[in-house]
């Protein structure tokens, strides 16, 4: 009885495994997420707005290893996070602003999203997220009160005790509304101290000890008066940042943020890179995030003093002709984890340096609609069909030779 039990479950394990094998890889064509693979979305960033699998994760740079300061890590980050396509206003009017992505806070968190930027205003006797203009949140550009996301980040902290979010805070908010908000949503247990944030471009501590200290909540604000009234940090005393919107998308160059100080200040030892259109653009994203994005990485970490980016700002962060801000995100903390061009070629428990890089993969047939032509310089290459095919008579071959065996 014993001996078809097992090949009844390795049955299973060969079906499950053929079922992983043949979801859809980065540049195929897809339906929906579900026929994608793992850390995939289903995006319309194909040739005449075709749907094709895009990447929609980076690689957790935690799984190899949280000792280094957190200086020496880049995280994927949201422009105006809360800004979602299709959203309706919590206020019952009809919302005449911008977005930016696509998916809630809860699931960008899920795929890896670790920087948030949030637009926050005095608005109905609360603190609301809006997108508005002139310092005034109104009706048509009010999406929800800040803390049903303050409590969607608390929710993910507790749910995920190793994991660090950062907040920028675009600041229009009168002095004491914030931290009746932030203790209202429970956040305070997890922040993180002005006290303990370096002053003078040194390095922060190290990411293994943010986590065992629980302080696990960065949060910057655009109003300096905010640090030493509210202690919450006034970013551009820690953080060097780009100019965002078309001004910032000028090849070749990476100018700073008015605010900000210049890049390559070694005062702050934090990178924010921007990369976004000024009017958000969910099809022309497609190819912003691709091959322009990681031209621009290598741009900035030039100008910035050779310093790569601790946070990649984007919109609609899951769209791009394949890669996109994932790899982006990859690339840069492979050279700051462990010097390799990419974290995927990391190798465990080596020294600096050592890196494992695969040998190219096969290349894939033309197909109709798989991806934007002239992107370029994305290495996440698609899987062909032919490829998907064999795996599928291999796998289904297989099967019957183990029921044959149990017949």
């Amino acid at each position: 009885m014993a001996r078809p039990l097992l090949l009844l479950a390795a049955v299973v394990a060969v079906l499950f495994a053929a079922s992983a094998a043949a979801a859809a890889q980065v540049g195929d064509t897809c339906s929906s997420d579900g026929s994608c693979g793992a850390g995939l979305h289903c995006s319309g960033c194909g040739d005449g707005g075709a749907k094709i699998c895009t990447r929609a994760k980076p690689i957790d740079p935690a799984t190899h290893g949280t000792g280094l300061p957190f200086n020496n890590y880049t995280w994927l980050t949201t422009h105006n996070s809360f800004a979602l396509a299709g959203a309706a206003s919590a206020t019952g009017a009809t919302l005449l602003t911008q977005t930016n992505q696509e998916d809630t806070v809860t699931a960008q968190l899920k795929n890896g999203v670790r920087g948030l930027m949030l637009d926050t205003y005095d608005f109905n006797n609360d603190v609301w997220l809006c997108h508005s203009f002139r310092g005034n949140c109104y009706n048509f550009t009010a999406f929800q009160p800040a803390i049903n996301v303050f409590k969607e980040i608390q929710t993910f902290l507790e749910a995920n005790p190793s994991e660090v979010i950062t907040i920028f805070l675009e600041d229009y908010t009168a002095s004491g509304s914030l931290p009746k908000v932030f203790k209202a949503s429970g956040l305070m247990k997890y922040w993180f101290p002005v006290a303990k944030m370096p002053k003078s471009g040194g390095n922060w501590p190290l990411l293994k000890d943010m986590i065992s200290q629980n302080e696990r909540l960065v949060v910057f604000t655009s109003k300096k008066s905010k640090e030493a009234s509210e202690g919450i940090a006034y970013e551009w005393s820690y953080v060097v940042e780009n100019q965002y919107g078309n001004e910032g998308m000028v090849e070749g160059k990476c100018p700073n943020r008015q605010e900000s100080p210049a890049m390559d200040s070694k005062s702050q030892s934090l990178v924010l890179m921007n990369f976004f259109t000024t009017d958000p653009n969910p099809a022309g994203v497609c190819t912003n995030n691709s091959a322009p994005l990681v031209s621009m990485l290598k741009t900035c970490h030039d100008v910035s003093g050779n310093r790569w980016p601790n946070y990649i700002a984007v919109d609609f962060y899951m769209k791009s002709d394949g890669g996109g801000a994932p790899l982006a995100t990859d690339m840069a903390n492979g050279h700051m984890v462990c010097g390799c061009d990419n974290i995927a070629y990391c190798k465990v428990n080596s020294t600096f340096g050592t890196c494992v890089i695969p040998p190219p993969p096969p290349p894939s047939p033309p197909k109709a609609n798989s991806g934007r032509s002239g992107s370029g310089g994305d290495s996440s290459v698609a899987m062909p069909r032919s490829h998907l095919s064999w795996q599928w008579s291999f796998f289904f071959g297989l099967a019957s030779l183990v029921l044959s065996l149990l017949s």
